[in-house]
């Protein structure tokens, strides 16, 4: 495969659907209160102000090593994100599907304890199974945005070889594709997952010296620490990522 010259991939900026799940959380509530689909739920101002911050980290970087090609899920909070990072570095966004957050079906806007409640065979599948292949009816596995995101790097390859690419994006894709990129297995990804969950606007970093990726950073968040507050949420079964 025809790799970029350059990879980053950067988690959006906190959202208000995570906020909004951290209080449902908080509460003991069963369900998560917003009122539009999780496609259209935008940055907080907290994820604004984090965005901020790492597009001025992109903007420091001598003009040669900005990222020139962004790509970008489709998601409001991730479009948001990346089009604060991409005017600073002075390039255009291009938006892919692939690039969407997972998919949750019956379990969206469900805390931990509303999947119990509501579709208690459903915690107990993904108990089961773990939620690397656990799919809910109407919804994705990991593997399934995998498979996705392996599509998706064939686009790269096809189209941006050569390039330094920018992705902005969902903590399901930054650790999806980092299984992609390192050939990871099940157990290795996971293992990653459980260390601590992906940052707001954390930078992962790859190069390709010798033609193929080697990891340069992951979770990098000292851009977003010196300017304002870190947050991190987990991979809910419900929760805007």
């Amino acid at each position: 495969m025809a790799w970029p010259e350059h990879l980053w991939i950067v988690r959006h900026g906190q959202s208000a659907g995570n906020v909004a799940a951290d209080a449902a959380e908080a509460a003991g509530l069963a369900r998560i209160s917003l009122d539009c689909r999780d496609c259209d739920v935008p940055l907080s101002d907290l994820g604004r102000e984090q965005a901020a911050a790492v597009a001025r980290w992109f903007a420091g970087l001598p003009d040669a090593e900005r990222p020139d090609v962004v790509l970008a899920s489709p998601f409001v909070r991730a479009r948001q994100t990346a089009a604060t990072i991409a005017e600073a570095a002075g390039a255009a966004v291009t938006t892919d599907e692939r690039l969407r957050e997972r998919e949750f079906g019956i379990l969206d806007r469900l805390t931990r304890a509303g999947v119990e409640e509501f579709h208690p065979d459903q915690a107990a599948a993904l108990t089961m199974l773990g939620k690397f292949y656990h799919r809910p009816p109407g919804g994705e596995s990991w593997t399934d945005v995998i498979l996705r995101l392996r599509g998706l790097m064939d686009s790269v390859s096809l189209h941006h070889r050569g390039r330094r690419v920018l992705i902005v994006a969902h903590q399901v894709v930054v650790l999806c594709l980092r299984y992609v990129l390192e050939g990871m297995d099940e157990a290795a990804i996971l293992g990653i997952d459980r260390a601590g969950d992906v940052a707001n606007c954390s930078v992962t970093e790859y190069a390709f010296p010798d033609g193929q990726p080697h990891l340069v950073r992951y979770n990098f968040v000292a851009p977003v620490e010196a300017a304002t507050a870190v947050t991190a949420e987990p991979d809910k079964a419900v929760a805007a990522g």
